[in-house]
């Protein structure tokens, strides 16, 4: 099936040390604890499923044979192989990450051509917001401009709002007078990360303003993710006031990951016409389970609102797990479906397709 990845972020081509490439496969940012490894997990086994074949080794090799065996074959010829098996048709890039493990990552230009995918940019919100330049009465306007001009050529703009404070975000934006003195505080300061509550709202309105006359979606972090986040401050239920508030513009609003609030993801989905569902990240982190979590998605989302994607990040391997899991999770899934009588063939290719590629390629006019 074509696979559009709507969400994923570039590689690193270095030879990673064991340590390094386990860091890779968790969310964790602290080391493993004395006598465990990543490699014991859902996505471990699926990785040792997936991947040793790919690079000519039998299915569920042992972690460090599949190590010595990628050292082996040198980083290059091991990510070329492992991207081309994930046999991906078009990937949207999120470039707010820029480097993994200590390296850095692949360009755009480089990952297309590593990939043999057409590659686009998702501009990620808050990345922009803190390279502006402005007096504290001006931030305002040097934002909406730095957000106009970021987004030219750009598919969709993305915010990691539920890492800096949490998806509660109020139903309007913030006073001009209030946000000049958050940006007075803000730009005195040592300016690391924009965390402040009053202009992480202005950013998302200012981005739903941005938007609207583009036709560009915002894509909206939900769920899990690395220890810096509060996951019940993650869960997309907490957006429901911005949902509605946000509704009259039109900007189609794409919640990420969702697990373990994919249900709620679901949901808003099902009940606002501007809100889609992703199953990236969820989909490898469970492994095994991946066809029942995206069976619980689909018990409320409309087929036409659910959407693949990968969120691999600094590991080729990632790609090729992402995609391969999907693949077989939601063929399971279907099949299932169709000996239980709830669906004919023709209705369970469509919605393979739909959520495979055709939903990403209307909703980002690809």
């Amino acid at each position: 099936m074509d696979l559009v990845d709507q969400h994923c972020h570039s590689v690193v081509l270095a030879d990673l040390a064991p340590e390094r490439f386990a860091a890779l496969l968790t969310e964790s940012d602290r080391p493993p604890a004395a006598g465990t490894t990543p490699f014991d997990s859902a996505l471990g086994l699926a990785v040792r499923r997936w991947c040793p074949p790919v690079l000519g080794l039998a299915v569920h090799a042992p972690a460090a044979d599949y190590l010595a065996r990628r050292r082996e074959l040198g980083p290059a010829e091991a990510t070329a192989r492992l991207l081309a098996a994930a046999a991906l048709d078009t990937c949207l890039v999120d470039t707010g990450l820029t480097a993994a493990a200590g390296y850095t990552l692949l360009p755009l230009t480089e990952l297309a051509a590593a990939t043999g995918a057409e590659v686009r940019e998702v501009v990620r919100l808050e990345s922009v917001a803190e390279r502006v330049t402005a007096t504290a009465a001006g931030w305002s306007r040097a934002l909406r401009s730095a957000l106009e001009t970021a987004c030219a050529g750009a598919v969709a703009v993305k915010s990691v709002l539920a890492y800096r404070h949490g998806l509660a975000v109020p139903p309007a934006p913030p006073g001009e007078a209030e946000v000049v003195r958050a940006a007075g505080a803000w730009l005195s300061g040592p300016r690391t990360r924009l965390t402040d509550p009053v202009l992480l709202t202005r950013l998302l309105w200012t981005a739903v303003d941005v938007c609207a006359p583009l036709g560009l979606p915002i894509q909206l972090h939900t769920g899990f993710g690395d220890p810096d986040l509060r996951l019940h401050r993650a869960d997309p239920a907490l957006l429901v006031d911005f949902v509605r508030a946000a509704e009259p513009s039109g900007v189609p609003l794409v919640l990420l990951h969702g697990y373990p609030y994919h249900r709620q993801a679901a949901w808003l989905a099902a009940s606002f016409p501007q809100v889609y569902a992703d199953i990236g990240l969820t989909v490898s982190y469970t492994g095994a389970r991946a066809a029942q979590v995206i069976g619980e998605v689909l018990e409320l989302a409309p087929f036409g609102k659910v959407l693949f994607s990968t969120d691999a990040y600094g590991l080729p391997e990632l790609f090729l797990v992402g995609a391969a899991q999907y693949r077989h999770s939601l063929g399971r899934l279907l099949a299932d479906w169709r000996a239980d009588g709830a669906c004919s063939a023709a209705d369970g290719l469509r919605i393979e397709r739909l959520v495979s590629a055709d939903n990403a390629r209307r909703l980002y006019r690809l």
